[in-house]
């Protein structure tokens, strides 16, 4: 079960009704501390009408950065965690609240703008499977190389890949959820191919073989705890913007093209990478279970890749053109999205600090 902290002018104070056992999440700002309030079982109920709206207005109306705002990226990430019921603890009839539902539509329409503000998109080439296949291959292949995945080939010590599993953790224990909102959106060619994609994430009738459990495994392997939430109060921002960016157009039906493009991004640069880091864990002694995670995107992704190019992104642009311009959007913003992920963590350590929140070594026990 999770629950939550209460800051008060940097003052952390579990709630006395919280059992010992439970994963706290702390506020990181006014807002976040009225959602957490919200969702979760014996929170508060709102103090007055609209004052979480008002409260969300005036967060998104103050020129903030919002893709390094911890307040709104944790507020967002509950939010969607509503919906998905990833974290224990949640009040599922908050689910539908219309004061939630209002302050996650000024968020993420916010947070909408700033991407398309901040990410390079494309020019769009003609309408078919064939061109629309080689223009994500061509972006994701303008990608800049796996920087971070490389450095855990070839440097990373062991700290430094614990704490990149910390930082993965936030999605890939939910892996390949946010995609599969788009499944009863889809028909025809498109829907085949991403049930084809999505039934080898969810391991093809093996449990265990379902990815996210191949990466709590990892985690497990790795000295780690695999409980979704444990290190939601250890990621950045950042990190929390990258499962936003996909949960943003994955329940939104009308940004269809975008998580369509995101996945296909997605595919499109994940063996590669995958190889490194599975290098890296092999250089560093970990044993099989924590590569394994790996090793399988290695041969599967690269599959992959050529189904969500070609018969999933590519048939979808033939079949409704109009979609075209959101799916080249999802594709660059995936791209965008991992590499602030990246240069954080890539900053923070040549550095010599942690890329986690405080800059210094947590413990991750």
């Amino acid at each position: 079960m999770i629950g939550h902290r209460r800051t008060e002018e940097d003052q952390v104070t579990v709630l006395s009704d919280i059992p010992v056992t439970t994963i706290p999440i702390s506020a990181r700002g006014p807002l976040s501390l009225l959602v957490l309030d919200r969702l979760f079982v014996g929170g508060e109920e709102p103090a007055a009408e609209d004052e979480g709206l008002v409260l969300a207005q005036g967060v998104v109306s103050a020129g903030r950065d919002l893709v390094h705002d911890d307040d709104v990226q944790l507020s967002l990430f509950l939010l969607y965690a509503s919906h998905y019921g990833s974290l224990r603890g949640m009040d599922a009839d908050r689910e539908w609240d219309g004061e939630l539902l209002g302050i996650r539509r000024v968020l993420e329409d916010a947070f909408e703008a700033k991407l398309r503000a901040r990410v390079v998109v494309p020019e769009a080439p003609e309408p078919s499977a064939a061109a629309v296949a080689e223009a994500l291959f061509a972006l994701t292949g303008e990608d800049g190389g796996p920087g971070l995945a490389r450095f855990i080939a070839r440097k990373a010590d062991v700290a430094q890949v614990r704490e990149f599993l910390v930082h993965r953790s936030i999605y890939t224990l939910r892996e390949a959820d946010p995609h599969s909102w788009a499944i009863p959106r889809l028909t025809g060619r498109a829907k085949a191919a991403l049930v084809e994609i999505q039934s080898d994430e969810y391991g093809g009738g093996r449990p265990e073989r379902v990815h996210a459990e191949l990466f709590a495994r990892a985690l497990r392997g790795a000295g780690l705890d695999d409980r979704y939430g444990a290190y939601v109060d250890s990621v950045p921002a950042v990190t929390l913007a990258s499962m936003n960016t996909m949960s943003l157009f994955g329940l939104n039906r009308r940004l269809l093209g975008a998580i369509v493009g995101h996945l296909a991004a997605f595919e499109m640069t994940s063996s590669i990478p995958s190889r490194f880091y599975s290098q890296g864990l092999s250089r560093l002694g970990f044993g099989p279970e924590v590569a394994d995670y790996y090793d399988e995107h290695v041969e599967a992704d690269a599959v992959h890749e050529q189904i969500a190019g070609h018969d999933l992104a590519g048939a979808l642009a033939e079949d409704r053109p109009e979609l075209l311009p959101d799916i080249l959007f999802g594709a660059a913003a995936c791209l965008a999205a991992d590499g602030w992920i990246a240069e954080r963590i890539l900053g923070c350590w040549e550095a010599g600090v942690s890329s986690l929140r405080g800059g210094a070594e947590r413990d991750m026990s």
